[in-house]
Formats: C-alpha cells, sequence, structure tokens
C-alpha cells in the first residue's frame, strides 16, 4: 500500500513538471532569444561598414571589424590602391592626419564657420565669446524670461542650447527672439524621498489661442548691432518638422556668401502656407518672392531641407508635391515665376545633397526608383534644366552615400533588409573606381541566425502596394500556426520599418520570433516617401494609425506564412502606443494582447505642432472622436500601458486618461510606470522589454514565462 501510494505520488509529480515543461519557458529559452538582440548580433558582423576618414592628399582610410580583430585600410583612388595592415601595424604606420580644432565649452554653444567664436544663451539673451582669448562680449540685452533669444524650445524639447544660423563668412547670426509669454506651462514631478521637485516649462497645446512665436533678426557680431527683420513675428514653425531647428540647426535659413541676404521660409501654424522672403540683411527690409499653399500640409522633404537660394543666378532651387510627387523646382528669385519643373516621374526626391552651380548640376537621393522596393534610397544628378537624370547608385538596395571634401568622389554602402552590405567607392559621375568591402556573415550565421523576410501587401483600399517585413523562428516545427505579434509604428513622418538597409537586428523582433512567434512590421498607409496622396490618405484622423493596412496585410501573409490569426498581438512606442490601443479599442475581436508605451492618446495633450500639422486645426477637426480614452469600454483583450514619469515629450497625462477610462469602464489591465524615466525609458528599456516578452509569452502564447529573467546585455563569446 505505501509503495503503490509512494509510485502514484511521484507520478503525480513528474505528470506535473512534464506539464510545467511544456506549458512554459525557461530561463535557457529567454536566454537564447536575446542572443538575437543587436548588442549580440553586430560583435559577429565582420566587414559591414565603411567610415571613411579623408587625407589631404586625396587618399582616405577606414577601419573595419573583422574575424581577427580590427583591420585599417588605406585607400589611394587616383592610383587605385588598397593597403590593409592589422591594428598594431595600421596604428604605427598609417598617415593618418590629425587636425586640431578649437572646441566650444559644450554642445549649447554654436561655432562659427571659421572656428573662431561661438555664441551661447546668458540670462535669455545671447553672447559672443572668442575662441581664442576666451572675451565674451554681450549682443543682445532685452532678452528677458519667456521672451529670450535663441531658445530651444518645442514644447517636447526644451534646452539651454543656442538655435543660430551663422552667415559664412562668420560675421553675422540668423535667429529670433521667442514669445512664450502667454503660453500654456507643462509640469514634471520628481519620485525622491521628501519633497518632489516640480519641473515647469513651456508646453502649448492644440487649440490653444496663443502659441509660441519668433520675431526674427539679423545680429552683427563683430560690431554688435540687432537689425529686426522688418515682418511680423512668424509662429514657431518649420518645413520639415515640429521644430525650429530639427536639421540640427536654424532651419529654413540660407545665406548669400558676402553675408549681405539672408533667404528664409516663413511657416503658416497650420503648415499649409509657406513664404519664401529675402532680407537685406544691413536694413532688415524683407522682400517677399513666392508662396505655396496646400489643402493639408507642406513638407520641405524627407530628413533634409531641400530648398536652397542661389543668389549668384538669381534662382531659387525649391521642392513642391504639387504634381502629387515630391520633385525639385527652379524658380527665379526676382520675379518668383517657376522656369522649370527639375525632376519628375513617379518617385520621390527625399535628400538634396549638393548643388553645383558651376556645372548647373544638382545630386539628391530619390525613392521610388527601385523596382524591388519603393523605399529603397538611391542617388542620383541632374540638370537645371531637367536634362541629363543619372541614378548613380543603379544596383538594388537602400543606398547610404558619404562625401569626399571635394565631392569628387563618394563611398556608396548598398544593402537590402535580407542582404548583406557592400561598400564601394565611385567618382561623381556615377563611374565604379574600386570595391571596398562585402560584409562577412558567416560567424553570424553559425549562431542559427537569419534576415528577415520581406513581403508586399495591399493596402485596406485593395489597391495600393504596401511593403514590410517578417520574421520568422528559426527553427519551425512544421504543421504549426504560430501567434502574431505586429509591431506598430504608424508616423505620419515615419514608419514602423524605420531603415531599409541591412541590420543584423531590429529591436527584439527576431528575439521575439524566437520565443515562439511570428513578428509581423508593415509600412502602413498615410506615411512618407510614397506619392503625396499616399501620405495624406488618413489627414484629418490619426486615430486609423494605419490599422486597417496592418489588420489586411496580416491576413494576406497567413496564407504564405503559418500565422493563426485567432492570436494576433501588437504593440509599439510613442505613436506606436497610441496606435496599440486605438487597436485593441477600436479592433477589439482582432487584436487580442496589446502593449503599449508611451502613447499620445489624445493628440490634445501632446505638442500644438505635431497635431496641428498632420491633423489640422482644432477646428477643422474632431480631435475628440479620435482620443483613445473614449473607446476603453471596447477592451476585450489584455493590455499593458507603459509610461515615463518624467517624460517631457508625450506628457504622462496621455496614458493616465487612457487609465482613468479603464477604471470607469471597469475593465482590467496593466501598469508599468518608469519613476525616472523620460520618453525612451533609457535603461529601463530592458526591464520594459522582459516585461513586455512576458506578456505576450503569457497571454498570446499560453506559457508561463521564466520568474524575472535579467536580460544580460553580453555579448556571445
Amino acid at each position: 500500500m505505501k509503495k503503490n501510494l509512494v509510485f502514484f505520488m511521484l507520478s503525480a509529480c513528474a505528470i506535473t513538471l512534464n506539464a510545467q515543461t511544456k506549458d512554459s519557458l525557461s530561463a535557457k529559452d529567454y536566454q537564447h532569444a536575446e542572443s538575437f538582440m543587436g548588442y549580440n548580433t553586430n560583435p559577429l558582423l565582420y566587414r559591414a561598414s565603411v567610415s571613411p576618414n579623408w587625407l589631404p592628399d586625396g587618399r582616405f582610410w577606414y577601419s573595419v571589424n573583422t574575424a581577427n580583430g580590427v583591420s585599417y585600410v588605406l585607400i589611394d583612388p587616383a592610383q587605385k590602391n588598397r593597403i590593409e595592415k592589422d591594428s598594431k601595424a595600421a596604428l604605427e604606420e598609417l598617415p593618418v592626419s590629425k587636425t586640431v580644432q578649437r572646441r566650444s565649452r559644450g554642445d549649447n554653444e554654436v561655432v562659427s564657420p571659421d572656428g573662431k567664436k561661438a555664441v551661447f544663451i546668458k540670462d535669455h539673451n545671447l553672447y559672443v565669446r572668442n575662441l581664442e582669448t576666451g572675451k565674451e562680449i554681450q549682443l543682445t540685452a532685452d532678452g528677458i524670461k519667456n521672451y529670450g533669444y535663441a531658445t530651444d524650445n518645442a514644447g517636447w524639447k526644451h534646452s539651454d542650447a543656442a538655435i543660430v544660423r551663422w552667415s559664412p563668412d562668420s560675421k553675422k547670426v540668423a535667429t529670433f527672439q521667442q514669445d512664450q509669454r502667454n503660453l500654456s506651462d507643462m509640469y514634471m514631478v520628481s519620485t525622491n524621498i521628501g519633497a518632489p521637485k516640480l519641473t515647469i516649462w513651456k508646453y502649448p497645446l492644440p487649440g490653444d489661442s496663443v502659441i509660441a512665436t519668433i520675431r526674427r533678426v539679423i545680429i552683427n557680431v563683430d560690431q554688435p548691432k540687432v537689425i529686426s527683420l522688418q515682418i511680423p513675428a512668424d509662429p514657431h514653425r518649420a518645413t520639415l518638422s515640429d521644430d525650429v531647428s530639427s536639421s540640427g540647426t536654424f532651419d529654413d535659413i540660407d545665406w548669400k556668401a558676402d553675408g549681405t541676404e539672408m533667404a528664409f521660409v516663413s511657416t503658416s501654424r497650420d503648415h499649409k502656407e509657406e513664404k519664401f522672403r529675402i532680407a537685406n540683411a544691413e536694413t532688415g527690409a524683407v522682400r517677399e518672392v513666392f508662396e505655396e499653399k496646400v489643402k493639408t500640409q507642406y513638407e520641405s522633404g524627407q530628413g533634409a531641407i531641400n530648398w536652397r537660394y542661389l543668389p549668384a543666378s538669381k534662382e531659387i532651387i525649391w521642392y513642391s508635391e504639387r504634381d502629387n510627387w515630391g520633385h525639385l523646382y527652379l524658380y527665379d528669385s526676382v520675379t518668383g515665376k517657376v522656369k522649370n519643373q527639375i525632376t519628375k516621374g513617379n518617385f520621390v526626391v527625399t535628400k538634396l545633397i549638393k548643388v553645383d552651380e558651376k556645372n548647373r548640376l544638382l545630386y539628391f537621393e530619390a525613392d521610388g526608383l527601385d523596382k524591388a522596393n519603393p523605399y529603397f534610397t538611391h542617388f542620383c544628378s541632374i540638370k537645371f534644366d531637367g536634362k541629363n537624370f543619372k541614378d548613380l547608385t543603379p544596383e538594388t538596395g537602400a543606398h547610404d552615400i558619404g562625401f569626399s571634401p571635394l565631392a569628387d568622389y563618394f563611398v556608396d554602402t548598398y544593402s537590402t533588409p535580407s542582404t548583406p552590405p557592400t561598400a564601394v567607392l565611385k567618382n561623381i559621375n556615377g563611374k565604379l573606381i574600386s570595391k571596398l568591402e562585402t560584409a562577412d556573415l558567416t560567424a553570424l550565421k553559425a549562431t542559427g541566425w537569419k534576415p528577415p523576410i520581406e513581403v508586399s501587401a495591399k493596402a485596406h483600399d485593395g489597391k495600393t502596394d504596401i511593403y514590410g517585413l517578417v520574421f520568422t523562428p528559426t527553427k519551425m516545427i512544421e504543421g504549426k500556426k504560430y501567434p502574431v505579434i505586429d509591431y506598430i509604428y504608424p508616423g505620419p513622418q515615419g514608419g514602423s520599418v524605420g531603415s531599409w538597409s541591412f541590420a543584423s537586428a531590429r529591436g527584439d523582433n527576431q528575439a521575439l520570433a524566437e520565443l515562439g512567434f511570428v513578428v509581423v512590421v508593415m509600412e502602413g498607409t498615410s506615411n512618407p516617401n510614397r506619392s503625396k496622396s499616399f501620405h495624406d490618405m488618413s489627414y484629418g484622423n490619426m486615430a486609423e494609425n494605419t490599422l486597417p493596412d496592418q489588420i489586411t496585410s496580416i491576413r494576406q501573409l497567413s496564407k504564405k506564412f503559418p500565422i493563426d490569426t485567432n492570436k494576433v498581438g501588437i504593440w509599439g512606442h510613442s505613436g506606436g502606443g497610441f496606435a496599440a490601443v486605438a487597436a485593441m479599442f477600436r479592433y477589439p475581436d482582432f487584436f487580442k494582447v496589446g502593449i503599449a508605451e508611451s502613447g499620445n492618446h489624445d493628440n490634445r495633450n501632446y505638442e500644438d505642432d505635431w497635431g496641428e500639422r498632420y491633423n489640422g486645426l482644432v477646428q477643422n477637426a474632431d480631435y475628440d472622436a479620435q482620443a483613445n480614452q473614449n473607446y476603453a469600454k471596447n477592451l476585450k483583450g489584455k493590455l499593458m500601458l507603459a509610461h515615463g514619469m518624467m517624460d517631457d515629450n508625450v506628457p504622462l497625462s496621455n496614458t493616465m486618461l487612457v487609465v482613468d477610462a479603464l477604471i470607469k469602464a471597469n475593465k482590467t489591465f496593466d501598469l508599468v510606470l518608469f519613476p525616472h524615466a523620460h520618453h525612451g525609458y533609457g535603461m529601463d528599456s530592458f526591464y520594459m522589454m522582459r516585461r513586455r516578452w512576458d506578456y505576450f509569452v503569457k497571454n498570446l502564447l499560453g506559457k508561463e514565462p521564466p520568474v524575472n529573467y535579467k536580460m544580460k546585455y553580453t555579448m556571445i563569446k
């Protein structure tokens, strides 16, 4: 009897242990998944990048990781010579020229083109410092709190950096006095022992009667004098993004070489009207040259401002989507009339890289020329008159270009998400000079790594092609259907995929796949780098969030991949957080598990320029109908919300509005707060990643995750 009892108890334990093993994942499973993170895969990617260091004699050198360590390569374009040495020999022998550069005291100072001066903000006014003597001179005197000079504040962005644009002769700066005196405030409260610390800054919201404005000025630096431009103050707006310094300097400014004139563009509050103007830098008089009006929103390019003032020939290169594609136009700067359209066709000029005024040639990057994928960027040239168009990089793939100092050569690194990078050297006419590197994936593939699968599908309209990536487990079980995780960032200024160049890891997409999922990343409609009509498909209704495209593409992909469309999860950060909650509330029968990080769930609670640019002014768009909290009662699945409590980009109130609505609707949900994190979670990102894995494993895969697994962030030995 005792033997039988013992046998029964042991059998029961074995059954229990087997059940736990079958229905749970171990720390070893998580460790395997983590081996596919970038901090583990990147060190195994050899000869993958070329960052040239150009020498005065026209040669260049670069370092490259190899299976045997670091190698140093010296290239002579003229002689087509290549010398490669190991790291020790390279350090001792390579003729690496070092240039001594005077540096400013920090990122808040802006150094003049001649490297001799730097301007900075002190007590709301602008100062200049001689970098040789250290002497400081005050340039303005009437700056006060909330009406200071060169202020770096876009609501979501605020720092002590000075926003100015130096004239080429280093004698003047273009800047502004920013009026924030009557703007609404934003608040953050610290988490600490004792009394919390309150942070307050100006943060206008959509619909506010008053927004930040900039009174444009030109300042003589050598003999301090402030010249006010003779126009009313402009809204704090720019053509590239929702800030006046998104390009890294004062946007929409182009000086004449001798500093006597400054061309600039004024943008309306709703981004529908652009005025091209030229200012006399001595008197402040402003001449109106032309204006462009659009029905939705104007933009000057993707990742770069693509207009130029060419005073020598009295011309302007202007960017417009007036024919439904982003193209370049040549204007007469005297009459303000179009001379001719420069680029034409069903492609988008994304970045104007170089203007050769002498030979009347433009060099630019464009999307839409590659038959394999419209997002693959190519590098091209064309004459001012629209003739002699050349694709200088016809090889299939996304191309990344780096010029020599004289712009007579360029290094072209091209790849696709599934094919490794190849780097070549070409001359300015696109002629191949030499092959430099082809990435070596041997060590990476030895771990079982595989690239994502490039896919296409039809959008929700049934006719528009959309593109994306699918990540599947490296070891798939035949006949098994896998739950789906949809990673989303809906834009509208960017998209889910991001770069279409090769990467050994894209966030934790492959890592999640290793845990037993198929991960889908689709570039939905209403995002840039395609036609204007494509980009505007959800203008005025940001809550669409490309979700109809996500749903229809997952259903189409289920015919090609072993996908279980009854088990679909979704997650995203920022705009992706907004989209993830919208998915759970608006399509509760399709999306079963959602994770929303730092979402801007109600754009009336996010900075003014974002919503007003891509959604329209509050009086012209139904912001309330797009607010996630209003649909909380529809939640059926499992939802996790996360937010950094010190987020000065998307305020915490965005998530708290959803939390409050879920409580009132008596819905069960999960909440993760990071007391010290900003919009990006910093080191807390690894904790969030582990919680994300746990949440999908438990609620979508139906298994128990390992208890409190800690990400190692270590490299594979």
